[in-house]
């Protein structure tokens, strides 16, 4: 695409700035930077949700007034480019959540030119991967289309197609229609009511006409259909009755209760049923808890450690609890889960403070699971890849850092929050220097050897002082470091001063010559702030800090956002 040729990529060479060149503009202190374009636009709300260069944890709800660039972009006739970056984007996982990508689709398929419309629906299963998806697009297009009712003809085809195109796997499609019945306000019945789906046993693959009727004319049909009282059932493949079986459990297990244990563990052992398919009164039994313990995947089992610890599954010395820590320790299963070490310290503390953030659940620690979720948290920087960056990170050490959790994740405190992404850097990126705010920059000695604890004990010998965001790149300068990220981590205060981030930032490539040196100011218990310049492409703001804010900080500091 020829506007990613108007901004340079990293690592490659970069041009003195030049006042004639119109790729150009000037930044909010009179210097000039790259143009940030609508694709770049493009990026950074796909990742952000914001096309501003700020990452806000709580954000309101979107619509196409976030997506300006999106909008220009589609008028200039560039709407297929549009959905290329989407589907890349989505199938790369480099989002933090689904609504932006689900808004830029839909977009693209109610707002853009014929070309675009045709892609967009094209590309629509590779995007909408789970049904959860499916019903945020449908829902985001219904908004832009209102007050039209209807649907048209391409768009009703996409949805059917959406159902038709999993016939390869039936059973995977039984799954996700039993397990994300009803989301974002849509169910899988709306859908097939909005177009017009009439199954069709002549013109539906194999295995996929039992799944179409469950879904448009539901179970009592299906089983008149195929077991009727009176006359010859028709003949099913065996992938057929594999499905139908599945979906009877799927409805036998929802008459069940919490007299009827023995059978739902049947049901969850036999057909391989999941938590969304078990009444809620079934999910206090220990023994319905233990079944579905069997085949939970990592991510699913750190998020229920909690849960299953307060119902007594994960008892002190108990099998369960030895299940539990030998998978939290293997580090292979570790790597294969992509679990951030951040997420698994957010677990980590959440698990220790015994309560979950809203609600009501609570549970006692099990020391075994508080030991095993330690050795992960350190097992999980292993297979954290490097940006292979310059670093330089500068931390504010004052008491406030230690009095309140981040917004975003309330169960750590920013103190421990900049302490761990210290620790990241420390044991990823070659060149790195470490800093901290007291009556004046102080360097901090942390290696990649040091343990969390250690690093916290660090830096509470450092005197406290004023947050000066421009400082770091001044130390850059005095000491003559080569930095390509500066990135300061403070929780929402910073002190009047006599030059702005951007400046400095600014003096600073101009000193070092790094033109494309970055700064990324991230104030942990703020829930709004600027300092960055919108129209540098070199400068991010970070408003709370959340488990997705560490990849969101990545895509910045690899040049996509």
């Amino acid at each position: 695409m020829d506007v990613d040729e108007s901004i340079p990529e990293p690592g490659e060479s970069i041009p003195e700035p030049d006042e004639n060149d119109d790729r150009m503009v000037v930044n909010s202190v009179e210097g000039f930077v790259w143009r940030v374009d609508d694709m770049k636009r493009l990026h950074r709300f796909l990742i952000l949700g914001s096309e501003t260069p700020t990452y806000y944890i709580v954000r309101p709800t979107l619509g196409k007034e976030n997506a300006r660039a999106i909008l220009n972009l589609l008028q200039g006739g560039r709407g297929v480019e549009v959905v290329n970056e989407i589907l890349k984007f989505s199938t790369q996982g480099r989002t933090v959540k689904q609504d932006p990508i689900m808004l830029g689709l839909a977009m693209c398929a109610r707002l853009g030119d014929l070309p675009t419309k045709r892609k967009a629906y094209e590309v629509l299963p590779q995007i909408c991967r789970i049904p959860t998806h499916l019903f945020m697009f449908v829902g985001f297009c219904e908004m832009l289309s209102s007050p039209s009712t209807g649907w048209s003809r391409a768009h009703r085809n996409a949805m059917k197609n959406w159902y038709i195109g999993k016939a390869s796997d039936p059973m995977k499609l039984a799954m996700d229609v039993t397990k994300y019945q009803k989301r974002e306000g849509w169910s899988h019945r709306d859908v097939a009511r909005l177009t017009h789906l009439k199954p069709d046993a002549a013109n539906v693959p194999d295995g996929l006409f039992a799944i179409m009727m469950y879904i448009a004319r539901g179970w009592n049909e299906v089983k008149q259909f195929y077991f009727p009282e009176d006359g010859t059932p028709p003949d099913r493949s065996t992938m057929t009755t594999k499905v139908l079986k599945f979906l009877e459990a799927v409805e036998d297990v929802k008459q069940l209760t919490v007299s009827d244990v023995s059978q739902v563990v049947d049901l969850i052992l036999t057909h391989n049923l999941v938590r969304e398919h078990i009444p809620t009164a079934c999910l206090k039994s220990i023994e319905v808890w233990r079944a579905l313990a069997k085949k939970m995947p990592m991510t699913a089992m750190i998020v229920n450690l909690g849960r299953m610890t307060s119902i007594g599954l994960l008892a002190e010395k108990s099998q369960e609890t030895r299940n539990v820590c030998e998978k939290l320790q293997n580090a292979q299963l570790l790597r294969h889960a992509r679990i951030h070490p951040f997420k698994v310290l957010v677990a980590l503390k959440t698990y220790i403070d015994g309560h979950a953030d809203k609600g009501k659940l609570s549970w006692t620690p099990n020391e075994e699971i508080v030991e095993a979720l330690e050795k992960a948290f350190y097992y999980s920087f292993k297979h954290v890849e490097s940006t292979q960056k310059r670093y330089l990170l500068a931390l504010d050490v004052s008491g406030s850092m230690s009095y309140v959790g981040c917004a975003g994740t309330p169960c750590i405190t920013p103190r421990v929050a900049s302490a761990a992404m210290s620790m990241l850097v420390a044991k990823t990126e070659a060149e790195h220097h470490f800093v901290a705010f007291s009556n004046e920059i102080i360097p901090l000695m942390i290696d990649k050897d040091m343990s969390l604890d250690e690093v916290l004990a660090l830096m509470k010998l450092i005197p406290m002082g004023g947050t000066d965001c421009a400082l770091p790149m001044k130390y850059a300068i005095e000491k003559d470091l080569e930095i390509d990220v500066f990135v300061v981590y403070t929780d929402c205060e910073t002190r009047k001063v006599d030059i702005q981030p951007s400046e400095a930032l600014r003096q600073y490539r101009e000193h070092s010559g790094i033109r494309d040196a970055k700064l990324i100011v991230v104030a942990m218990t703020s829930n709004g702030f600027t300092i960055a310049d919108p129209d540098d492409p070199g400068m991010f703001d970070m408003a709370g800090f959340d488990s997705a804010a560490p990849e969101v900080m990545r895509e910045f500091i690899l040049g996509n956002i």
